[in-house]
């Protein structure tokens, strides 16, 4: 069994798709809108064959989402060197984004930084 894809509700669903498009190699479908119901969506598709589907509805109760919470904690992306990841860190946070841990070796052996990334939900950076 594999896990097909996972869902992530966001307020600005353009920014959201640029996002992992322009930092993680994202490739996008053409979308999808529910006229009745106004919900919108992309899959986009990652190296490997992983796929995050991007979700918009106008009436989703925005929450607030501290870093330090149970349920969803990041997405891991593998950019598959320590040199990737230093170098998507640095361009990250060049361009505003918050850095919260890394890079740095885990105590487990990972190779990772995490940045603050698309609507403030935690996106993990390792080998």
């Amino acid at each position: 069994m594999k896990l097909e894809h996972a869902a992530l509700y966001v307020n600005d669903l353009e920014a959201a798709k640029r996002f992992f498009e322009t930092y993680l190699g994202a490739v996008s479908n053409d979308g999808y809108h529910n006229r009745t119901t106004e919900f919108r969506s992309y899959f986009l598709s990652f190296d490997g064959g992983a796929r995050l589907e991007l979700m918009h509805k106008p009436t989703m109760q925005d929450m607030e989402k501290p870093l330090n919470r149970t349920g969803y904690a990041h997405l891991a992306f593998s950019v598959g060197s320590k040199e990737a990841v230093d170098a998507l860190t640095a361009r990250l946070k060049d361009d505003g984004y918050d850095v919260v841990s890394g890079p740095r070796t885990t105590g487990d052996g990972y190779y990772e930084s995490c940045i603050v990334g698309v609507e403030g939900n935690q996106i993990e950076l390792t080998v």
